[in-house]
């Protein structure tokens, strides 16, 4: 378990490919318990720790999620999720074609099949669907998968691997929806990789940015990212130089 974010208000941690975040059938413990039992061991607790679960992402996608550590943070940031525009999250995505247009924004309705626990994209308003937005654009490029960088506008189930399925693009890994071999991990190449917002108590500007797994394409394209990023910002002007590189008298 990495925590990567904590304050008397929030906790948040970068969740493992394959780690359920509540408890489900399988048994397995849940990153919810995990988390509990080190703030209680931390901070040696003696009774209950209190911990609130805001939002959850899919057990095969690793990345962000954030705990509320009181109930009245938890009321909060509820709120806030269900807001949408007051939580800005983006994720990575390797997928295994790049989209066309390399940049823009998806739009569909999407509904979810219970029996399969899977979601199907339409481009018209189904039974029973719910209008999903997201934008995205290519940021990196290998010779066989391509880096997305998705900025996800509403919060449905599936949302982003059933949008990127309808468009012909598949997540690697992802076999329920299209793509032909799975990870060894049993993960999927999908990284929620930053979240955005006013701090719910403190009303300061929070950004909390997970690294992804430590896995060679994860890490190639980590990478290529940090160059591309490191380039652009040594070729931003200094205010205070004259065209000519020499500061004013």
């Amino acid at each position: 378990m990495e925590v990567i974010y904590e304050d008397n208000h929030i906790i948040a941690v970068n969740k493992a490919c394959g780690e359920i975040v509540m408890i489900d059938q399988t048994g397995d413990t849940p990153l919810l318990d995990a988390v509990k039992a080190y703030l209680k061991e931390k901070y040696d607790k003696p009774g209950d720790v209190f911990l609130g679960l805001p939002h959850r992402i899919d057990r095969p996608t690793s990345g962000i999620v954030l705990m509320a550590r009181t109930s009245k943070t938890l009321t909060r940031l509820n709120k806030m999720f269900q807001r949408k525009d007051q939580i800005k999250k983006t994720y990575w995505a390797v997928v295994d074609s790049q989209p066309v247009p390399a940049e823009g924004t998806l739009e569909h309705w999407i509904s979810r099949g219970i029996d399969k626990n899977k979601s199907y994209a339409h481009n018209f308003q189904a039974f029973d669907s719910k209008h999903a937005l997201m934008n995205y654009r290519t940021i990196a490029s290998s010779d066989n998968y391509h880096l997305l960088e998705i900025d996800l506008l509403t919060g449905r189930h599936h949302q982003i691997r059933a949008q990127l399925s309808k468009v012909g693009v598949h997540i690697k890994g992802d076999l329920k929806y299209g793509f032909p071999r799975s990870n060894p991990d049993g993960g999927i190449h999908l990284h929620a990789r930053r979240v955005e917002f006013v701090h719910p108590v403190r009303k300061e500007p929070v950004v909390i940015t997970a690294p992804p797994p430590d896995e060679p394409l994860w890490n190639f394209f980590a990478q290529l990212v940090e160059k591309e990023e490191k380039k652009a910002s040594e070729k931003v002007p200094d205010d205070n130089a004259t065209p000519g590189g020499k500061d004013t008298p």
